[in-house]
Formats: C-alpha cells, structure tokens, sequence
C-alpha cells in the first residue's frame, strides 16, 4: 500500500473512532446527569464500573492466556526443518510473521479479548450478585447446600467455565496453527510428524481441556437440580438423576482427572507418542456415552417407567414445595365454601360487598373520561384507566382513576411544531376519578376531582374536589413520549400551556415550571451536548433554551424506574394516587432468578398475558424464572419525577444483595413507608397472575394426585368472547369475601376446572397489615356451580334478558358492550355482576353504562338485567321469594287467561333449539369470525324450519306457541371484522 493509501485509510478509521467514542462519550455524560438529577448516581457508577472491570479482566485474561500459548509455540519452534515441499510453502508466511512476531500475536490477542470483554462486561449482574452472595436459610433437598448458591454463585461460576473452555481450545487451535507454520506440526516429509516440544505443549493443553470437562461434571451434578427431569413435566431432578446419573458423573469426574494424568504422561514421560493418549480420550467419550447415557436411559425404562407414579413420587413432592416457596404460595390459605345455596337471599341488598361491587369498566370507560374531561382535543387518559381506594368521610371507596395527559399524536399539524411540542405542550393536568360504582343519568361516570374549571357538567360532577390535590400538574406520565424543555430566565413570562382559563375554554392559563425535575442545560456545553445527543441544532439557537433551562427526558414512570434500578423486573400496570397532596405514580417492581432448585421454571411474558395485556397495560419480558418475589414499591413523582424505593419484602435475600451491591442504601427501608403511601399499595397484578395460574396445578400437594392431575385447575377466557382464546384478567375489589373479618382492597379472579367450566375455586390476592396474603375458596368437587363463561352464556340466552339486549344493540346501530363479570360469594352462594355498555354507531361516540347483568346461585334461575345495581338486588331478591315461577328478568306473576300455554313435546324442543341457535348467532357476531357467523345462520335457517314443521304437527301456528325469542331478535348483519375489545 502506498503511503498515501495508508494515510487515507488512517484518516477514515481515525474519523470512525472519534464518531464512536464521541457517541458513547455523550451517551454516558447524559446518562450520569440523568442519574445525578434522581440522585441515584452509585446505581450508574456501580453498573459502569463493574462492566468496566469486567471487560478488563475477561479480556486481559483472555487475551493472556492466548497470548502466552502462541509465543510459547513459536519459541518452540524447531531450528532445523527437514526440506519438503510443504516447508518451501510455508516458508513465505514465516518470512512475513517472523519479522513482526510480536505485533501478530498482540493484534490476535487484542481481537480475541476486545470480544471477551465485550461478553463478559454483560454479565454484569451474575457478578454482582455472586460478590455479595446472601443467605436464604433454606437446603436443596439433595446435596444440602444452601439455596443462595444456586441463586447467586452457580450462574457466574458456569460462565467462568464457559470462559475457561473457550480459552482452552482457542490456544489449541492458535497453538496447532503456530506449530504448523513453523514446523513443529508437519503432515509430510520424513521423520516424525510432531516435535517433542509441539507434543508436549498441544497435550498439555488437551489436558486442560479434560480437567474442565470433570469440573463441568461437578456442576452439571447441580445443574440436574434446575432441568426439567421429574415426571410429569416437573423440574428437579428425577429418581433416574439421583439414582443412575449423580453416581455417573461422579465416576466421569474421576476418569476426566485420570484422563488427564494419562495424556501427559504417556505422552511425554513414556510412550511419547500420541497413541495411549488417544485411545484416554477414546474411553472417556466411550464412558460418558455408556455411563452417563445408556447406564441412566436403562434404568428409566426398566425400573423407572414400569412403576413410574411410586419411583417419581419422593421427587414430585420436592418440586411442589419447591415451586410452593419459590413463589410465594406456601402460604396461601385455602378453605372451603359450599355454595350451596341457590336463591338470592333477603339480605342480599344489603350485604355491604354486594353494595361494592365495581360497575365502571376502567378498559370502556376511558373513552368517556377522554370526551367528558378533556376540553383540549390533545388531552387524553390513555388506552386502560385504574382502580384505587380513598377514605372519604370515614368510609373506604373504590375509584376509578386516570391522569390528564398530553398525547402528542393528537395535536394539530399546527401544533407539532419543535417549540411547541418541547417548550409548550410540556404537561398534563390533574388526576380525574370517579366512584367505581356510581354513574349520573346519561351512563356516564360521576367525576369527583381533576376539574380544569367551573365547566364541569352540574349532574355528572361532584360540586368541589372531593380529593384534593395541591400541584395537579403531571411531567411525567407514561404518554410522555417527548423530552420536554421548561425553566424561564424571564420571571413574568410564561409560555406553558398550563389548563382552559376557568370558565372560558378558547382561553388559556400559561405557566412555568419551578421544580426541581429535569436537567440544567444552562451552560452552552451542556447545550451543545444534548443538541448533539438529539440531533436538534435549536437546543443552541432558539431563544426558547435559557439560562435558566431544564431538560426533562426519560419521563416514563416505567421507564424511569427500570433505569434506576435495572435488577428489577416492574409490573406492567402502573398506577396513580394522590398522597399529601401530589400524584404519584406507584409501581410495583420483581426479584427474580431462574436458579431455584427443583422449582417450576415459568415464562413471564405467557404467565402474565390475558385480555388487558397491550390494552393500556405493558407486556413483560421474555424472562424465564423459578422465583418471584415482590420486594419493590416504587414511586414517581408525576411533578418533580423523584424516584423512590420502598422495601416491600423484608425477607427477600436477591434485594439484600442488590441493596448491599449498590451500598447498602439503594432502598428505603420499609419501616421508613410513609402510612400515606402505604394505604395505596395494592396487590400486583402481573405476580397475581403468575401464582394464580401455578395455583391452577400446585393446589395439589400430594404428589400422587399431582401425578394423576384429576383435580387440576385453568383460568377460564374472558367470558364474553371465549373465542379469542386470551384469559380472564383478574378485578380489584373492595369487598369482603367469606372468612374474612372485614373488606380490603384485593385483587380476585375465578378458576375452573381443567378443561371444564364449571367454577372450581376463587383465588384472592390482599395485603393485611401491610403484608401479602393469598386466600383461595375452594368450592365442592360435586358442585356444578357455573364459571365465567357459563355464566354470561346464561345469562345472556335468558329469554328476557336477549329480547332487551337485541334492542339496545339495534337501535341507532348501537353496540353491546360487556364489562367484566364479578364472581362474588354471598350467602353461601354466588352473585355474578356484569354491567352492560351501549356505544351508538355516531361518530366519536363513548360507551354509556346502561344496564347492569345479574345473576344468582347456577347463573340461570334468577336472572335480571337491572337500570342500576341496588334495582338489580331488589329485583334478585323478589325472584327468590317466588319460586315458583320462571325467571324471565321480573318476578314471576300467577298466570291469567291470556297467558300463553306452556310449550310441550317436540314443539317444546324445536322452540329450544331455535333459541340456542339465535344466541350461537349473537354470540359468532360477536366474535368477529365471519366463517361461525355464517355456519350459525345456516343452523339459525334449520332451526326455525323446525320449529316451523313443529308447528304444524301441534296443529297450533298461533303466536302464543313461539319460543321464548322470535327470530326476528336475530342479528341479521355480518360480525364486524375488527370487533371493540371487551364486546
């Protein structure tokens, strides 16, 4: 090359590195801002410098170790080379390597440990946690170690043999390559084919390579503790493992070692050739495929398989109580509930859980608090509000919450503007709520707080704030996509859009900001920085930047927690609460390990997933884990952006290594919880899911009906389109469920038995004293209580009940919406609540609740469809105390003289059969799926022909001997092809 081709190539790598470095440069002086501003710079301190040493040690090691083992082959190299056309070939390439020996080596070196460094700096918390390894108190059941081994120290150890491995053969092959091109290695000519010294050497490392291989074995032999062996599908290891395979690779620790002795010695001390040694390897792959596979495969079949429920059962016992610790389940309370009672009872109106059961939908409901308290057309509360609790006056009631965001994909083409979008819109404004189960005449929720002014509508808003909030202003919420640019060097300007000036909507109140969130970006560097980090050269020319700017980024609450602290794992459900006066967003944050012993390993991501999941929630990672704890509450401040975080589990030995990795002082004591905060802490959704889906099997705890799987459990599908074949998602309620001493704030859900759906049980998650507590009630195994999806099926095939629902959803080309069904116990039986929406087919129209679905006992006997939730227990009750008649919606009335004849025979089943086929008609427009809807008309045709021929055999065409439903009440458009969720 010449040297102006050398220059030119220099110029570009130079101006290559310069971009890179200069690119992770600013990339980490922000972050560290950022980190500073939320006074949490140990956490970027302590990350970065354990990468950094990390990468240093792994590659130096790495780069050594290589390093030394090429030099060592080309020191060995042979003087004298005996004449072969192969040695004249090679003779070029040593005259090129020879010269710069050195350099060769140090750039391979450099490449191979630059991309070590690069792996390992990733393994950043395997370290961290193996440097402050905690206690868990607890034995593995076979090797009697403790718990915090497989937890903390094994995962870094395998990596160190992986690490160990990987430099071992790249010196062998290095090595091999060296000896070849200087004639240590020769493939022709006369003589030996290897010197003694390349002999020595390559065995050497071979040698190496074995002794890895038998400490790979002694952890392999943990390892079983944490594989999937036990039958059925249980992880841990199996009578097979502890019986045939931990003696087997016992026994190959020793021949490895053997091996190895073998290897160096007969090859160097006295045979001196490669023979003996490789006939050692030969008998080592031989023995490990003879006694660590055919040896174990053997005794599975022939002892293990013939007798497998009593061979399997010891084992399957250590994976339930495993699993059961691991996830907290150990101690969920479990007690039977008869259900036995079938009519509404006449205290029923009056049960205080009855009365508290939650109408308001918080995934329908958003669109009528977007309409209802927006004012800006930019306002918005998101896809899925929330549920909370506040004492007022005394009394504890639920409310459905959201916060007054800016959506910056709603504003005006106008508006999207660089200074608009980062100086102006840079904030919502208040938290709106409405009772859970309260409404005003149109079906719209009752607002109680978050009023931007006096135009709040009279009827449908509490005449003040009945929850007070003293800076109502939200910075960081999770729409707050856009860095936002606050802060005024001017004291009487303002040129945030604060709110609507009260009473006049086109005016406006402007404001700025005066807390302390944010990065100063005063300094012309730091101005200079960030136009560089954002590609926005207005950070240095617009006048809107001053010295008295903040930068706000990173405004995501879940975000902003998952960066402070990334050793969590948070909920996909974040929440609001007003505590002393400011809204603060409460997150819930996860301990995790997928290294318990014998412990069921899980999929967050699929564990988690149900009806809500991407609807206003977010969706966890893929993580596989066997341990779950809930040992962070985290906080944001919606105003300044503080971050917070709270202990929750005390007990937890992953968050006492975290917290002494990070210097001891990473999480607030949960001594130190403010009782404000506390109030609002609620069971997490996200580990409700998981322990109530591994419930659905670990209920069992004798491993012989475990093995048989008989009283298994499944969480049923949401009720109103069980075809979409996604789960029912857990509610929050405010209710007292029997056993139980008073209400609390708990998060419920109803399970059925494994592949039936009738109810099997109902799983309660709660805190009592500020701790976790899992409740399960476990109905009979001969009851034949409805579940979920039966139930609405019922309720919804109700003569009465359709005939009302077909109107509603016929005029206006209006739609049906139901919201979720509450499985309540009440009265030693179950009240099942559903509320019924109504969205017109006008534009930009809102879901109105305008009817609420009950049911009593087996979810089709007492049945109404009530105007509100105290007509509808009045109107269960009045069924009740007259049983004699049939349910139609209202009490059943003595028959008159116009009372049509009752229906019998085969115009009895004809008239039954047309009034399936209309539901399995509404229920495939429902669904959406174009081919059931056509399959169920083509049934709907049949039916009425039937009825039709039924008819005239009775010798009656009279309209008194119609079923229960004319046909006409059937759906007679096509289902949507892209249905509303939750219709």
């Amino acid at each position: 090359m010449s040297r102006r081709g050398r220059v030119t190539v220099g110029v570009l790598v130079g101006v290559f590195l310069l971009f890179t470095l200069l690119g992770w440069g600013i990339d980490a002086y922000t972050d560290w801002l950022w980190f500073n501003e939320v006074a949490f710079t140990n956490v970027f301190t302590g990350v970065l410098l354990t990468r950094l040493l990390l990468f240093v040690a792994i590659g130096l090691a790495m780069a050594l170790i290589i390093g030394a083992n090429l030099y060592l082959a080309y020191r060995l190299r042979p003087m004298l080379r005996p004449h072969s056309a192969e040695q004249a070939t090679l003779e070029r390439y040593r005259m090129i390597i020879a010269p710069r020996i050195g350099t060769w080596i140090a750039v391979v070196c450099a490449v191979i440990g630059l991309f070590a460094g690069l792996s390992a700096q990733s393994r950043w918390k395997d370290w961290m946690l193996f440097r402050n390894a905690q206690p868990f108190g607890v034995k593995d059941p076979q090797f009697k170690v403790d718990i915090g081994f497989y937890v903390f120290e094994f995962p870094f150890w395998r990596y160190l043999l992986g690490v160990g491995f990987t430099a071992i053969v790249l010196s062998v092959i290095g090595a091999l390559a060296v000896h070849y091109i200087f004639g240590g290695v020769r493939l022709q000519g006369v003589g030996d084919r290897m010197t003694a010294a390349a002999r020595a050497h390559l065995t050497t490392l071979v040698a190496f390579f074995v002794l890895l291989k038998a400490v790979a074995y002694i952890l392999d032999r943990r390892a079983l503790l944490l594989e999937q062996h036990v039958s059925p599908g249980l992880y841990g290891a199996g009578y097979t493992d502890v019986n045939a395979l931990l003696p087997a690779k016992e026994i190959l620790v020793y021949i490895s070692i053997v091996v190895a002795i073998a290897i160096i010695v007969f090859s160097n001390a006295v045979m001196r050739n490669l023979v003996w040694p490789g006939v050692a390897l030969g008998l080592l792959a031989i023995s490990a495929v003879a006694i660590g596979g055919i040896y174990p495969l053997a005794v599975q079949n022939f002892q293990v398989q013939p007798s497998l429920q009593d061979k399997e059962a010891p084992y399957i016992a250590r994976s339930i109580e495993a699993t059961r610790a691991a996830f907290g389940l150990d101690k969920t309370q479990v007690s039977e509930y008869p259900a036995s009672n079938a009519v509404p009872p006449a205290n029923l109106p009056a049960n205080i859980s009855a009365q508290n059961v939650r109408l308001i939908d918080p995934q329908l409901v958003s669109e009528a608090f977007t309409q209802s308290q927006q004012v800006r057309g930019f306002y918005d509360f998101g896809q899925k509000l929330d549920v909370d609790r506040y004492d007022m006056n005394g009394t504890t009631r639920d409310y459905v919450v959201g916060v007054r965001e800016i959506n910056d994909s709603q504003l005006t083409p106008q508006q999207r503007n660089w200074l608009n979008r980062h100086t102006v819109f840079t904030h919502g404004y208040g938290l709106v709520a409405a009772p859970a189960n309260q409404v005003c005449g149109g079906g719209l929720p009752y607002f109680v707080s978050g009023f931007l002014g006096t135009g709040q509508q009279a009827n449908c808003s509490s005449p003040k704030e009945e929850i007070k909030v003293d800076q109502p202003r939200v910075y960081y919420g999770e729409q707050a996509s856009e860095y936002a640019i606050v802060g005024q060097a001017d004291k009487n300007k303002n040129v945030e859009f604060d709110r609507p000036q009260p009473g006049d909507n086109n005016a406006e109140e402007r404001y700025t900001y005066t807390g302390t969130g944010g990065v100063p970006i005063g300094s012309t560097f730091r101005r200079f920085v960030f136009a560089i980090k954002n590609a926005e050269s207005n950070f240095l020319l617009s006048d809107a930047v001053n010295s008295k700017s903040r930068l706000m980024y990173v405004r995501d609450p879940r975000t902003r927690v998952e960066k402070v602290a990334p050793f969590l794992t948070i909920d996909g459900d974040p929440y609001p609460a007003v505590v002393d006066g400011r809204i603060k967003w409460i997150l819930d944050g996860y301990t995790t390990s997928s290294s318990y012993p014998y412990s069921q390993q899980i999929n967050l991501q699929q564990q988690t997933r149900d009806e809500l999941t991407n609807q206003g929630t977010f969706a966890l990672a893929r993580d596989n884990v066997n341990y779950m704890r809930n040992s962070v509450k985290a906080t944001v401040d919606a105003y300044d952006g503080t971050v917070t975080l709270y202990e929750f589990d005390e007990q937890d030995p992953v968050l006492k290594a975290w917290n002494k990795a990070f210097g001891g002082h990473l999480v607030t004591p949960k001594a130190d919880t403010p009782p404000n905060l506390a109030e609002h802490f609620r069971y997490p959704a996200d580990l409700f899911k998981v322990q109530r889906n591994l419930l659905a099997r670990f209920h069992v705890t004798k491993p012989a009906e475990y093995f048989s799987g008989q009283d298994f459990w499944q969480v049923p599908n949401a009720p109103d389109n069980p075809d979409r074949q996604v789960q029912q998602p857990p509610y929050y309620l405010n209710v007292q469920l029997p056993g139980q001493e008073g209400t609390r704030f708990q998060l419920t859900s109803a399970v059925t038995p494994n592949n039936r759906q009738n109810l099997a049980a109902l799983i309660s998650g709660s805190y009592v004293d500020n701790e976790p507590r899992l409740e399960v009630l476990e109905l009979p195994d001969q009851t034949a209580i409805p579940g979920p999806v039966q139930v609405h099926q019922k309720m919804t095939n109700n003569a009465a009940v359709r005939s009302e629902l077909t109107l509603l959803s016929n005029s206006n080309q209006s739609q049906v919406l139901f919201g979720n069904l509450i499985s309540l116990p009440i009265g030693n039986g179950m009240l099942y609540v559903e509320p019924v929406y109504v969205k017109s087919g006008q534009e930009n129209a809102v879901p109105l609740l305008q009817k609420v679905l009950m049911s009593y006992g087996d979810g089709g006997e007492y049945v109404v469809l009530a105007d509100s939730l105290k007509a509808g227990l009045d109107e269960l009750v009045a069924q009740g105390k007259n049983q004699s008649g049939p349910s139609t919606g209202t009490p059943a009335k003595p028959p008159t003289s116009g009372t049509p004849p009752a229906l019998t025979g085969q115009l009895a089943q004809a008239a039954a059969e047309l009034d399936q086929a209309i539901a399995n008609v509404k229920a495939a427009q429902q669904s959406g799926d174009f081919t059931r809807w056509g399959q169920a008309m083509q049934a709907l045709d049949q039916a009425m022909a039937n009825f039709q021929n039924a008819q005239k055999a009775a010798g009656t065409g009279t309209p008194s001997a119609s079923p229960s439903t004319p046909a006409s009440a059937a759906p007679s458009a096509p289902p949507s092809a892209n249905p509303t969720p939750g219709s």
